[in-house]
């Protein structure tokens, strides 16, 4: 590896960006103890501003070092296609009349379980709605799992063990439900064109194990928090709405599915979104707040890590093809709590006359290591913008989130591996 000064600049801001992420909480308390500065504090600890900031610092690096128009080049040259798709999608997920569609079909599905109905509502959420991401896209699915677990779940008085428990398995399970299909998952999407990977190759290979694995940790999430749930109060499952009209549903729901559709067209999608705007905006009475600031910010932390992430090829792609297909998967699990799991899959999809071995071990560990932090898989910032304030301080702790994660991440590996 002979890297560049510009290549080694941004493996290093890089690292400072994970540091970062790990110190969000520090950041507030200062917000507190200085309130002369608390603006500055509260916006280096808001994590989906992170990769952004950094991305910053090493483009002003580049027009310093390089010059204007090769670091106007370099933005150019990045895809910004997911950031914004991301953006549309968890804004039209996040209106009253799909929340009201989603909820509906796992209450219906609640009845048919010989289970309370708390238990079996709780369940669907962590196992139903991340396999649906399969077919509404990961994004989507973290949204509606997210708001649907605020509202009705992560009220006051439910402890830290809860909130984490739960925030683990949503994150893994949101990464691994979405390997039914070649389009969903952002690490799949990937290599799927470059390899003929598709639904049929994605159900018999991946997509099953992925759901055995998704059931069985909502069965022990669910099963380990079974007594808190029982005892949450009625007014803590959510506010009651008035019924959306079934019209103004379909036509949100097209909206959603346009979108889905054209997701590797901006141009079409953001046209569709914003003519979603004005149907939201005209039907005000059935909406609630549109989620237009969470949305932004994850878009803002997705696009600084597309601008950082572009600099790391030159020692991620070594690394990555030093290993054998048994090691490629472990390491690749590892890999991807600190950098994001579709770049891993988008370095391994470049190189030509990789084994089926291989790539099978590759996908599969870059979807197992989705859950263990924040960057780890394209939908988390989504759900710890949604969810964040429902944590102390406003702020998820990495490291409570790294631990809840690691046990349905140990039974992904084994569904992979051994199944």
């Amino acid at each position: 590896m002979n890297p560049t000064t510009i290549q080694i600049i941004g493996a290093a801001l890089f690292a400072i960006a994970l540091i970062h992420t790990f110190s969000t909480k520090f950041f507030e308390r200062l917000a507190r103890s200085r309130p002369q500065h608390a603006g500055i504090w509260h916006l280096l600890g808001e994590v989906e501003v992170v990769f952004g900031f950094w991305a910053m610092v090493l483009m002003l690096a580049m027009f310093f070092l390089q010059g204007k128009d090769v670091a106007t080049a370099y933005i150019d040259s990045r895809n910004f296609t997911e950031p914004l798709f991301v953006f549309a999608i968890m804004v039209i997920a996040g209106t009253r009349p799909i929340l009201q569609l989603a909820n509906w079909l796992v209450e219906a599905l609640a009845r048919l379980i010989p289970l309370q109905t708390k238990l079996a509502h709780y369940f669907l959420v962590l196992a139903l709605v991340p396999l649906l991401g399969s077919f509404i896209t990961e994004p989507a699915a973290m949204t509606l799992a997210a708001l649907v677990l605020r509202d009705r779940y992560l009220g006051a008085g439910v402890s830290n063990r809860f909130k984490y428990a739960t925030l683990g398995v949503l994150f893994v399970n949101i990464s691994i439900g979405g390997t039914l299909t070649p389009f969903a998952a952002p690490p799949v999407l990937m290599v799927a064109a470059t390899w003929n990977w598709d639904i049929a190759f994605m159900i018999t290979t991946f997509g099953w194990k992925a759901a055995v694995a998704v059931v069985f940790n909502a069965v022990a999430v669910t099963t380990l928090l079974r007594k808190e749930l029982l005892g949450l109060q009625p007014n803590s499952t959510g506010a009651t709405t008035h019924p959306v009209p079934l019209a103004l549903i379909a036509v949100h729901l097209l909206f959603m599915v346009g979108v889905v559709v054209f997701a590797h067209h901006p141009a079409v999608f953001m046209g569709l979104f914003l003519f979603f705007l004005g149907v939201a905006h005209a039907y005000e009475r059935h909406q609630d707040k549109l989620i237009l600031r969470e949305g932004l910010l994850v878009a803002f932390f997705l696009a600084g890590l597309v601008v950082l992430g572009g600099q790391q090829q030159w020692w991620l792609q070594p690394v990555l093809l030093s290993m054998n297909a048994d090691a490629v998967y472990f390491g690749a699990t590892a890999l991807t709590a600190v950098t994001d799991n579709a770049a891993l899959t988008y370095l391994g999809s470049l190189v030509e006359g990789l084994s089926d071995e291989f790539k099978y071990a590759l996908v599969a560990g870059a979807v197992t290591g989705g859950g263990l932090t924040i960057i780890a898989n394209a939908p988390n910032p989504a759900g710890i913008a949604i969810l964040r304030d429902k944590f102390d301080d406003g702020a998820v702790h990495p490291l409570g989130l790294l631990a809840a994660a690691l046990p349905p991440t140990l039974v992904a590996m084994l569904a992979f591996k051994l199944l």
